[in-house]
């Protein structure tokens, strides 16, 4: 490890950076290194990183094809507008036209997976000439302005509504077991299916210009769909004139186990987003695939927007040497080990009666805590009125990081997230989960 980095503010008081997601009640972690799937904090502690920071640092955290691959493009030329050309942002689009489902192939770039959404949502409007984007509930879509309004989480969309109003999304059920009668996977999957169709009607077809929804779960919890939902919800689309647009900027780039989540449902959407993994978070880029007809239609009209550190020359340098490291490796190990970490979390919920289900795919995993004797989560953030309420969930993420593991709380906090990187290891992955386990068990026996 090199030694720390001196903490040098400015003027009398010094500068101090206001974390994200901040909870005065709380201090966060200070991580100052990191090396595969392990961090360091500033007094030297290492922890395995199951949560991959932000579901992002796909190829870990000292990737030197990456890092190599940016320090030759900033020496050649660090930025180039985004108005204009450059070879490394149009050799990135056509490894991303490469790899994307079916005839994805017209790239436009971002810089984070809220913009990213927010310009799939923006495209999708325009070339359908309709107002409405429909998203679920429980769902995670970014934090600014507008990805707020797409985002079901109420906790994000009341923050960003609480002093602006916005327009242009309705919201529908995801397929999840507790929001339907479902005797079956494959009746959950129709009754869901069904359930989307019936909003388009009564939002009135001519008026939707898209859906919008992530192939997995990702902060909202890991949950994938039933077999047949996206089948179905293809076929609502065609039938409706309204275009499928998959979430993946957490699902993208090997974490469920292909190139996006998409692929592992079998199923084509008109466009997708990305963000996180296309660069394994070493930078930021972001951006939209979209069919090939769709770039044809923007490119014929014009576009009239854009953003300054969209394609990024040093983040698309980053991206392609990220593509090289998930389909040379990468990928390859998500799908030997997948199903022995899915064997151990099925373990685990067999071992503990607090544990409800666990659910995912690939390295994307989900924990979900209830209380066995009424079926209902311990405390519920966005039901309860008890704010002071300690939530036992959270609990045991902090009895993992005292094991040397970081676990995500997802959306709602009634489940533990688990996506390591994809460079984690089969003894990795046994530590990690055995960590969990005996949090478990320290905060609920």
């Amino acid at each position: 490890m090199q030694e720390n980095v001196p903490h040098t503010g400015h003027g009398e008081t010094g500068g101090e950076a206001i974390p994200h997601w901040h909870d005065p009640e709380s201090e966060p972690m200070t991580i100052v290194e990191g090396e595969d799937a392990t961090v360091y904090d500033d007094d030297g502690s290492a922890y395995l990183d199951f949560v991959s920071q932000l579901y992002c640092t796909n190829a870990g955290h000292s990737n030197e094809a990456i890092t190599e691959a940016m320090t030759a493009q900033a020496e050649r030329i660090p930025y180039v507008s985004s108005g204009k050309g450059n070879d490394v942002r149009d050799a990135l689009a056509d490894d991303l036209a490469e790899i994307a489902p079916g005839s994805l192939s017209e790239v436009y770039f971002s810089v984070s997976g809220s913009e990213a959404n927010e310009s799939a949502v923006q495209i999708a409007r325009t070339v359908q000439d309709a107002p409405k984007v429909l998203t679920r509930w429980q769902s995670y879509h970014g934090g600014t302005a507008g990805a707020g309004s797409l985002t079901g989480d109420p906790s994000t969309r009341s923050t960003v509504g609480r002093y602006a109003a916005t327009t242009g999304s309705a919201k529908f059920l995801p397929p999840l077991p507790t929001a339907f009668d479902a005797d079956s996977p494959e009746d959950l999957a129709e009754q869901a299916a069904d359930h989307v169709e019936f909003v388009i009607q009564n939002e009135g077809a001519d008026s939707v210009a898209a859906i919008l929804m992530e192939p997995i779960g990702g902060a909202s919890g890991g949950y994938p769909a039933p077999p047949g939902y996206f089948e179905r919800l293809r076929e609502i689309c065609d039938e409706y004139d309204v275009l499928l647009i998959a979430d993946e900027v957490i699902t993208g780039f090997g974490r469920c186990g292909d190139w996006f989540g998409m692929d592992t449902e079998g199923v084509e959407p008109d466009m997708l987003t990305f963000a996180k993994g296309v660069t394994s978070a070493y930078v930021p880029l972001a951006g939209v695939i979209a069919d090939e007809w769709i770039g044809e239609a923007v490119r014929e009209e014009g576009y009239d927007l854009g953003q300054t550190f969209a394609g990024h020359p040093v983040a698309c340098a980053a991206g392609r040497a990220a593509i090289d490291e998930y389909e040379s490796h990468l990928l390859d190990n998500v799908r030997e080990l997948a199903p022995m970490l899915e064997s151990r979390l099925e373990e685990l919920a067999d071992a503990h009666d607090v544990v409800e289900t666990v659910r995912g795919r690939g390295f994307l995993w989900s924990v979900v805590f209830a209380d066995p004797e009424t079926g209902d989560p311990f405390v519920h953030p966005w039901a309860s009125d008890d704010d002071d309420e300690e939530n036992p969930v959270a609990a045991v993420r902090e009895a993992a990081v005292d094991r040397g593991v970081i676990f995500s709380g997802g959306r709602p906090d009634v489940q533990i997230l688990i996506a390591p990187p994809l460079c984690t290891t089969r003894a990795e992955l046994e530590r990690g989960i055995d960590a969990l386990d005996e949090a478990i068990s320290e905060t609920f026996e």
